[in-house]
């Protein structure tokens, strides 16, 4: 699918404010999602420890990756229904970096669902910037009951 903006997901995500760090996503399909997160700098980064943004952190984009792209997946069946999930999961978390330098360039977050039933999802996701990447791993998401 083509690029889609906040509007069109913002209200079916748990994130809000500063905490929705997700800004576009510029691709997705039935099984992945290309979003961007371009907006927040260190200085009014929810998740930055003065100036700087630890690695660990990128784990929460790739995270929303996966909440964007189940928000629009259930859009796309017209499933107006907001489900509400929860990280139950994190493996293989590897990062390429400490800390992360928000003002050098956007961030690039890709998630691939790799199983997903009504109960919840798995995916892999990567966080990249200029093309280097700086965390991969995989979150696994328990869907809550209405």
């Amino acid at each position: 699918m083509s690029v889609t903006v906040q509007a069109d997901w913002m209200e079916r995500i748990p994130h809000t404010g500063a905490m929705r760090l997700l800004d576009i996503v510029h691709d997705w399909n039935a099984t992945s999602i290309h979003a961007k997160g371009e907006r927040l700098q260190s200085h009014e980064h929810p998740l930055c420890d003065g100036m700087s943004l630890h690695a660990v952190h990128l784990a929460e984009y790739g995270a929303q990756a996966v909440a964007v792209h189940g928000a629009l997946l259930a859009a796309s069946r017209g499933d107006t229904r907001v489900r509400q999930g929860r990280l139950v999961s994190l493996r293989d978390v590897h990062l390429t970096a400490e800390y992360v330098d928000l003002s050098a360039a956007p961030l690039d977050i890709h998630a691939e669902c790799l199983i997903a039933d009504e109960r919840g999802a798995q995916y892999t996701f990567r966080v990249e910037q200029r093309a280097q990447v700086l965390a991969t791993g995989r979150v696994a998401v328990m869907h809550m009951e209405a």
